[in-house]
């Protein structure tokens, strides 16, 4: 690879951008290293039940940022905390709350590439001299001629692939950002960092969301309004059937997302799950597993990557979660922004607010946000 000017690598702390950093300087590269500090997670501490100290394995942590500035230093390389916690709660966790307030299922990751990291990297690098980032997402990018456009394809490791977190990637960031993983397996990686005699080649990956201490959603909506001088919306209201028979009263929609079996708070012979939630009249509608099934979705604020626009219909596959198997579809434009994906076989669980990823084969098409 010809390395004609510095790379910036995203540095977390991981192994996956340590390996990532490791692998270019080591191919001759001029890398400096960058970590984009985001939340303070000693922030909520005490509220609601957050406990004082952080747990280990949360992603973005001040351990996360002392492994990433020791990587630095053994390879060599420059290295800079960059402070975006201002930005991140206005792009990224501000619309989170907004979202599970209003009845919908946010994905922060996808938020965060999509409306913050990606940008932000860039910004950062092209300020310090450096035109290209490399992360260490599992993804593959690589430019067509024939098209010409940069294609997102797949990783080599399917356990890992991100690529669905990096649909909205747009044309001039996949130009100038690497994915030196894409080819590699996690063993491989692994193997790698130790060859590169990295102290963290054994590191356990985050598992997660930075700022939701425990996975815990609720929680960390109750002690985030508080400290904001904010009060729970009042959107208290009915559990119905799909016949719309009451069948039990709910304290608000934020409690719910679709395909929830547990917490509903009604008794029943056989199990229930949420089906719909309707954000105006705060009803809650629950229904036997085989009734979450749907043949179609409408996805909105579309990015294709492999087509400039999508104008007729158009064979796919479509991820409606991250460890969704991709299933056949038929995506048909509507409207300015909209498309809607009428699935070969009736899909379980399709959830608002949550990322319909488009695939042919190993290439991203686009996607977009479940309405």
């Amino acid at each position: 690879m010809n390395f004609d000017t510095s790379i910036a690598v995203a540095m977390s702390g991981g192994v996956d951008s340590s390996t990532t950093a490791a692998i270019l300087v080591h191919e001759g590269a001029r890398v400096v290293g960058l970590t984009l500090q985001l939340w303070d997670q000693t922030r909520l501490a005490g509220r609601h039940g957050i406990p004082e100290a952080p747990k280990a394995g949360r992603c973005c942590s001040l351990d996360d940022v002392y492994d990433a500035r020791r990587v630095a230093e053994q390879l060599g390389i420059p290295y800079y905390v960059v402070n975006q916690e201002e930005r991140f709660e206005r792009d990224v966790v501000r619309p989170f709350v907004a979202e599970y307030l209003s009845g919908r299922t946010p994905i922060p990751c996808s938020l965060c590439n999509n409306f913050l990291k990606f940008d932000q990297l860039l910004r950062t690098a092209r300020g310090i001299g450096a035109e290209r980032i490399a992360t260490g997402h599992y993804a593959i990018n690589e430019f067509d001629a024939r098209r010409g456009r940069w294609i997102l394809k797949r990783p080599a490791d399917r356990a890992k692939d991100q690529t669905y977190f990096l649909f909205g990637l747009t044309q001039e960031q996949l130009a100038r950002t690497l994915f030196p993983l894409g080819r590699m397996t996690k063993p491989e990686v692994r193997a790698a960092a130790r060859r590169h005699g990295l102290r963290l080649a054994e590191k356990p990956d985050s598992q997660e969301i930075c700022f939701v201490p425990g996975g815990d959603y609720k929680q960390f909506l109750s002690a985030y309004l508080e400290e904001q001088g904010e009060t729970m919306p009042e959107t208290a209201g009915e559990l119905v059937t799909a016949s719309g028979a009451v069948i039990g009263q709910h304290d608000g929609i934020f409690n719910f997302t679709v395909g929830q079996r547990k917490g509903l708070g009604v008794s029943s012979p056989s199990p229930l799950y949420v089906l719909k939630i309707d954000r105006a009249s705060h009803r809650v509608t629950v229904g036997a597993d085989a009734e979450l099934a749907t043949r179609t979705l409408l996805a909105r604020q579309l990015n294709w990557i492999a087509i400039e626009k999508l104008t007729a219909p158009m064979r796919v596959e479509v991820k409606i979660r991250h460890r969704h198997e991709p299933a056949r579809a038929t995506i048909e434009p509507e409207g300015a922004d909209e498309c809607v994906a009428t699935f070969d076989e009736p899909q379980r669980a399709v959830t608002p607010g949550q990322s319909a990823v488009f695939y042919d084969g190993d290439e991203v098409v686009g996607g977009g946000w479940i309405a």
